[in-house]
């Protein structure tokens, strides 16, 4: 039986819209009214964060409060190693996806000779760098930090210095880079992302399981492929942006997106993930209440994640 851990990282620093920082207490919310206990039965650390910078001007406009996300990376990497070196399992609840590359660090620095695979479900592909990003917002790039790429080839902006020495510290993060190959990286649902990504999805040869694939072969032939695509990674971590989910359903995320996932074909698929050995750790990211209605997200949200951990426990 798997030793749970629950990680809060009620950050939103990465993202463009406000909110997503209430994300992780409109999960505990959602399970109050469904009357259930779940979060009493496992230990809970919550990581300190930066927010207090929404309230000041903008430093790097490529790279919007990336001085702050490395503080954030730095506390969340060392959480989450110490976390897996302790022989727990983290279960991660963030604000915005911009930290799950931190998420992605500390499991790198727990097992440094080990080879880590990600299962990114999400309607983005998050591979900007500050080089190429549309937004300036981090919550594009953590998978860029990952995998430790600038992406030079698509180049549309000039940097300055010090955006340029903060975005190195991130990909460097725990001494380790890249802490993840681009081939052991595969995209579910994915369904909205920009030609400087798609280069890169291209060059690298990344996979990509559409929503249809998705739907037309269902979960449980989905999970054989992926972990024999992954099959060489000793470790895999899933990471669920609940905008991988249909637009009609995700109004509670900052970057809804039609086609996506319904809320049983995800819950079904990331169920079968979790009864998988080498799946190291889950994390839930990007629920926004504000832009909600009657908590409808993140009481999805909070379906998978009980449904999910109890599989793991089970396994």
């Amino acid at each position: 039986m798997k030793n749970i851990k629950i990680i809060e990282v009620k950050s939103e620093i990465g993202a463009g819209t406000r909110g997503a920082s209430l994300g992780v207490e409109a999960i505990k919310i959602a399970a109050l009214d469904f009357m259930s206990n779940f979060f009493v039965h496992f230990p809970t650390e919550a990581i300190e964060t930066e927010n207090k910078l929404l309230f000041e001007p903008i430093e790097s406009p490529y790279a919007k409060r990336i001085k702050g996300l490395l503080t954030m990376y730095e506390r969340i990497s060392k959480s989450v190693s110490e976390t897996v070196k302790a022989n727990w399992f983290p279960v991660l609840l963030s604000g915005d996806h911009s930290t799950a590359g931190a998420t992605i660090a500390g499991l790198k620095m727990a097992h440094p000779k080990s080879k880590l695979g990600v299962i990114w479900i999400d309607a983005h592909a998050d591979l900007h760098t500050p080089y190429t990003t549309p937004s300036g917002n981090m919550h594009g790039m953590p998978l860029a930090t990952a995998i430790a790429e600038d992406n030079i080839d698509c180049k549309v902006h000039e940097i300055d210095e010090q955006t340029a020495k903060s975005w190195n510290a991130l990909k460097n993060i725990g001494k380790i880079a890249p802490k993840v190959l681009p081939e052991d990286i595969v995209f579910i649902s994915l369904r909205d992302y920009e030609k400087e990504e798609d280069h890169l999805i291209k060059q690298y040869g990344m996979k990509v399981i559409t929503t249809s694939e998705v739907r037309r072969k269902g979960p449980e032939a989905i999970s054989r492929s992926v972990f024999r695509y992954l099959s060489d990674c000793d470790y895999i971590y899933v990471s669920f942006d609940v905008d991988s989910l249909d637009s009609s359903i995700s109004k509670g995320t900052g970057t809804p997106v039609s086609n996506g996932l319904r809320e049983r074909e995800a819950e079904d698929l990331i169920s079968k993930f979790m009864q998988h050995r080498k799946i190291c750790c889950f994390e839930i990211t990007e629920v926004n209440p504000t832009l909600d209605r009657e908590n409808l997200m993140a009481e999805i949200a909070f379906n998978i994640l009980q449904r999910s951990v109890n599989v793991l426990m089970m396994n």
